[in-house]
């Protein structure tokens, strides 16, 4: 029975990460978890054929219950480990702290949409294991007319994103953190 706690607290934390670990007002403590889902997927399945393993006391039991879990678990995760390995990661390229406020920033991370970059912006408020995320806007580098140039404060509370063909656009950030509105350029 107590091999069974590892893997249901892999289970809990995983969904804990992708219900509560969003882009848009989740935690970045569980939006990190959640960027690594194909990992926590293959300690989970370790840690359930472990504890059919040890917890099952019949060979023929272990048998239909670890086997099963091997051969539909094993290639799933390999197809998803792919997968996760040729989309690749996104890679903050600035930090910029909200003139004023200490507890406020701007976060940009650069990725990749096939094989065209794509700027994703957020705000995170608060600090620690409280600290907060939401999208502020979205560029796909497709056409440079929309790639993101440049991203400043231009307040506490308002941010200036312009685009590659000098499109300007305007967010004003709420106390709490949540922006106004969320900005497409180039999908």
């Amino acid at each position: 029975m107590a091999a069974a706690l590892v893997p249901g607290a892999l289970v809990a934390g995983t969904l804990a990460a992708c219900l509560w670990g969003g882009s848009d007002g989740g935690l970045v403590v569980l939006g990190k978890v959640r960027g690594h889902l194909v990992t926590m997927g293959w300690v989970t399945l370790v840690a359930l054929i472990g504890a059919v393993l040890l917890g099952a006391r019949k060979p023929a039991t272990r048998l239909a219950v670890g086997l099963p879990l091997a051969v539909i678990g094993v290639p799933v995760l390999s197809i998803a480990t792919l997968l996760a390995m040729l989309t690749g990661g996104d890679v903050r390229t600035r930090d910029l702290a909200s003139p004023g406020r200490d507890d406020r920033r701007l976060v940009i991370e650069q990725g990749l949409a096939g094989i065209d970059p794509v700027w994703t912006v957020y705000v995170h408020q608060g600090s620690g294991l409280l600290e907060r995320r939401w999208t502020v806007g979205s560029f796909n580098g497709d056409a440079p007319h929309y790639a993101l140039r440049e991203t400043v404060w231009t307040a506490p509370d308002r941010i200036r994103m312009t685009t590659g063909g000098g499109e300007v656009h305007e967010v004003t950030v709420a106390p709490g953190g949540r922006p106004d509105r969320t900005v497409s350029a180039g999908w």
